[in-house]
């Protein structure tokens, strides 16, 4: 049966590295390893300048059809002027939660080669392969109420709420371990619970979740603890749950620690594993239109869309195969570039890694 894919190009380079997935997805097609019918939609602040809004009807219809969904990127300065509502990455989240996309999986992987790239020295990162998974529809993100108002004395204040419901933690601690099951079988849950009731609460619940799995080992950490052990010795870490805005935070820093964070992708689950898969990093509106930018973190989303959406984990093992190979054979975008390599643009390393398969 054929599968129904949506590319929701975006802003800034959102464009140029989805052309690379496009053409990807179009390769597999071609040799029939993949049945599928591709559409595009506006999205961001693309949308914004055609309709007004970052997720209009007409995309929002065509995602909820879809089998799943491949996000460029959103943003950039020229909607940072305009209503909060009306910001591009307030369509990201509005498409996230009508999907019902809780679970955020942000694997952080170093690939041979790649230990010059890494901030860190090479014997701290080399081997290095952590799964974060991340609540994704909860916390302070969209926890109510919210808004910057005037408080009784006339001054403005900042106002956000983070809540967590014990059937929302449960079921993202549920999908680490099960994740976990598939590794090392260890999760460390990362909250604040010293001085956060909402993570209280989320370290009791991952503690009873955790019954459930005899054959998987938990830990707890606070996330400040958490950010400074994975720049001293990240090797330590399997699986790591946290909520939305430490998952946020954590899975940047560990893009680092891999030489790039146009190296990473992500992958953002319901509960029957439709997915919404995009790269971790943002518009970069500085190098668009350049052709420079990393496109790898866009194909190793659809990697990770072939395996947990498109039931088709042997393609996604090819996708990743395939990566590792143009590594190896020296090609590098100006982010991850190191003596000894030879740069290459946007186009010609996605055509390399077409190639590759």
């Amino acid at each position: 049966m054929s599968k129904k894919i949506l590319i929701l190009a975006g802003d800034g380079v959102g464009p140029e590295i989805t052309q690379e997935a496009h053409k990807l997805l179009d390769a597999l097609s071609a040799a029939g390893d993949l049945a599928c019918e591709i559409e595009t939609s506006a999205f961001g602040g693309a949308a914004i300048d055609q309709e007004g809004v970052p997720l209009p009807d007409a995309s929002l219809a065509l995602a909820r059809e879809a089998d799943a969904v491949l996000l460029g990127a959103v943003g950039g300065p020229k909607w940072e002027a305009i209503e909060r509502a009306r910001r591009p990455e307030r369509g990201l989240l509005a498409l996230r939660a009508d999907l019902g996309a809780f679970a955020n999986l942000r694997p952080a992987v170093l690939y041979p080669g790649l230990e010059a790239a890494s901030t860190l020295r090479p014997e701290v990162v080399q081997g290095l392969d952590i799964m974060i998974v991340r609540e994704l529809t909860g916390g302070i993100y969209f926890g109510e109420p919210r808004g910057i108002a005037e408080n009784s004395e006339g001054q403005r204040e900042g106002r956000n709420t983070l809540v967590y419901s014990e059937d929302e933690i449960e079921r993202i601690c549920r999908v680490a371990f099960e994740i976990a099951g598939k590794r090392q079988g260890r999760v460390c849950s990362v909250d604040k619970a010293n001085v956060l009731e909402a993570t209280e609460l989320w370290r009791t619940v991952a503690t009873e979740v955790a019954a459930d799995y005899p054959h998987s080992t938990l830990s707890h950490m606070y996330v400040d603890n958490a950010a400074m052990q994975l720049a001293r010795e990240p090797r330590q870490f399997d699986v790591m749950v946290t909520s939305n805005l430490f998952g946020d935070i954590l899975s940047d820093l560990a893009a680092m620690l891999t030489g790039s964070i146009g190296m990473l992708p992500s992958a953002s689950l319901d509960v029957n594993s439709k997915g919404v898969y995009e790269a971790i990093h943002g518009s970069a509106p500085d190098i668009a239109g350049r052709g420079i930018a990393n496109p790898l973190a866009t194909l190793l989303s659809v990697a990770m869309m072939l395996r947990y959406s498109l039931d088709t984990s042997e393609l996604a093992e090819r996708v990743e195969a395939a990566v590792s190979t143009v590594l190896k054979q020296g090609l590098r975008t100006a982010d991850i570039m190191s003596s000894g390599c030879r740069e290459v643009g946007t186009a010609e390393m996605g055509d390399a890694v077409i190639a590759a398969l």
